[in-house]
């Protein structure tokens, strides 16, 4: 919708009212910024989401892989030949065997329930960009080395060079019954994931010493797997899970995290929702706003009347008035949501320290941190939604301002 100099002239004056015109003025710049406060929301909100998804499902599939399949009883003999079949799957990138099992771990009077996880050499090598104190070097076939989340450490108070010992149940028989094995191991390496769960239980070692500790010779308990793509996973193990039927179980990630992502992607909708009115909130402010103007300027729309002012220019004129406000608006927006995504986390800080209250709990979010993950298609999504919901407020005051009749207006002038 092009305007010609003169409507673009008559719109100019419009969009900035007078002072005989203040209360115009100011429910316009109320309107201004309800759309941009709605629309920064909805990107910040949409974009937290986003990230919270991804980070969660990138730390969780950095160990778990995208599916794993699993034996009945917990403990695969047979494995190489499992893995070999898993390996040659379509779509399937990588597969590798692992083993884990709970158990107890002790250091200095205090007991807590930790996850013991053996992992190939290549493995462990992928988690030394999340290594905190010390070095994966020492992780080698043989040793007594280990390493353990932040969380667990900090909570039983070991430090890299500590022994912590691992209690296996299944120990040795003796007339006395079956004695626990209990086993000293040097803490070489302390990390963080970044998944609350992993940190506060995970201790890795190598695969082999893992299966000297668990008594399983050269079993495995899993094979972890990668896809090509993670929202495909499921059709790509489809066939080997079928094939694996009554030996191994085949789990995908979103079944071993069915509750978290499904809560929140319900969570991710209904705020979009509950944001989404308040962008109608703003479009009634912009029709209001509107219906003001069109009253107080009945006279001089009378007069343009007169003067050869078509209704298409009179609509087009108030169009792009109400137009305006929207699109300065939703520029506001876009511009103070990304600012606050740039500054999330020293927001977050800054506002724990002065309201003395934890705004993002990592026992609850699972994440150290506050993610975030800006989508393209969601931002523009947000923006087309703010300027075509501010453009159908316009309409009405528009065709009200467009089929004035000068003849009533200016009868008693």
């Amino acid at each position: 919708m092009f305007l010609s100099p003169f409507e673009w002239t008559i719109a100019k004056r419009y969009m900035m009212p007078g002072r005989s015109e203040a209360v115009i003025a100011l429910v316009a710049g109320i309107s201004i910024t309800v759309v941009m406060l709605s629309v920064a929301m909805l990107i910040i909100v949409m974009s937290v989401m986003n990230g919270f998804r991804a980070e969660l499902l990138d730390r969780i599939t950095e160990l778990n892989g995208h599916a794993v399949v699993q034996p009945y009883g917990g403990r695969m003999d047979d494995w190489e030949q499992v893995l070999e079949q898993t390996r040659a799957t379509p779509g399937v990138t990588q597969a590798v065997p692992l083993v884990e099992q709970p158990l107890l771990a002790t250091y200095g009077g205090r007991a807590e329930a930790v996850l013991v996880r053996g992992n190939q050499q290549e493995e462990i090598d992928q988690l030394k960009r999340d290594v905190v104190i010390g070095s994966f070097d020492g992780l080698q076939p043989g040793t007594r080395n280990i390493a353990i989340g932040s969380r667990l450490a900090l909570k039983m108070g070991v430090q890299v060079g500590d022994t912590l010992t691992v209690i296996n149940p299944q120990g040795r028989t003796t007339p006395f019954g079956t004695v626990p094995r209990q086993v000293g191991y040097t803490v070489v390496a302390i990390f963080e994931v970044g998944v609350y769960d992993f940190d506060d239980t995970m201790v890795i070692m190598p695969m082999k010493n893992a299966q000297t500790l668990l008594l399983f010779g050269d079993a495995i308990s899993a094979i972890e797997v990668t896809t090509r793509d993670a929202d495909e996973a499921r059709e790509i193990m489809a066939p080997l899970a079928q094939a694996l039927e009554g030996r191994a179980v085949v789990t995908i990630w979103q079944e071993m995290n069915a509750s978290l992502f499904e809560a929140l992607q319900v969570e991710r909708v209904a705020m979009a929702f509950a944001l989404s009115i308040i962008v109608l909130v703003a479009a009634f402010n912009i029709l209001s706003s509107l219906v003001m103007l069109v009253r107080s300027k009945s006279r001089d729309i009378a007069i343009l009347r007169t003067m050869g002012a078509r209704r298409k220019s009179l609509l087009k004129i108030f169009v792009t008035t109400g137009s305006a406000v929207g699109v300065l608006g939703t520029v506001a927006g876009l511009v103070l949501g990304f600012l606050v995504l740039l500054f999330r986390q020293p927001i977050v800080n800054g506002l724990e320290y002065f309201m003395g209250v934890t705004l993002w709990d990592p026992q609850i979010r699972f994440l150290t941190e506050l993610p975030a993950k800006v989508d393209p298609v969601d931002v523009m999504g947000i923006a087309g939604m703010a300027m075509g919901m501010s453009f159908l407020a316009t309409l009405y005051p528009a065709w009200r301002a467009a089929n004035t009749d000068p003849v009533e207006v200016l009868r008693y002038e």
